[in-house]
């Protein structure tokens, strides 16, 4: 089951990222929000509420989950950048898919935040400057952070959702 949760496999995290490399994740980065629209083009209302594993949330919860989740990593950065080691506040992200928007709403309105989202996100990476990567942030669960540890793990949460949607389509036929 667990190949069904994590199908590229669990976060690995980076360290020392060379300037090289950052500019290779703010590429893939860059191309997220059209490979997610990919994975959800032309799915009915019935496979968007398909779970993409067994006890898992629904595509649509998926899709709503990336947008919330990025919007609040995207804030975190914006707080690092402007704030001395901010502490920034987790958000339960298994209740938030629970509400109304995330189990029912429309899936148009979260692709379109998240094609914004990471157009403005990427820009603002391209504009960081070496001092800028170093940033902190507390984070009350996993301690100290910076943005360019962020970096790789914001890079693969979208390409981990995206695969949970492609997998059950490859399993589904769809």
């Amino acid at each position: 089951m667990n190949h069904l949760r994590y199908p590229i496999d669990v976060f690995r995290p980076e360290y020392s990222l060379t300037a090289d490399r950052r500019r290779a994740l703010i590429s893939e980065m860059a191309e997220a929000p059209g490979a997610l629209r990919a994975a959800v083009n032309g799915l009915s209302e019935a496979q968007l509420d398909t779970a993409y594993r067994p006890g898992g949330w629904s595509v649509r919860q998926v899709v709503h989950h990336l947008a919330d989740a990025q919007l609040n990593w995207y804030i975190r950065t914006k707080l690092a950048l402007t704030e001395d080691k901010p502490t920034i506040k987790p958000f339960d992200e298994a209740r938030w898919a629970e509400l109304e928007d995330a189990r029912r709403g429309p899936i148009e309105p979260s692709l379109v935040l998240f094609d914004g989202l990471y157009q403005r996100w990427v820009r603002l990476f391209e504009g960081l400057t070496p001092a800028d990567w170093g940033r902190e942030f507390l984070h009350p669960e996993r301690g100290d952070l910076t943005i360019e540890y962020t970096l790789p793990m914001q890079v693969w949460h979208g390409h981990h959702h995206t695969a949970q949607i492609t997998e059950l389509r490859k399993r589904m036929g769809w």
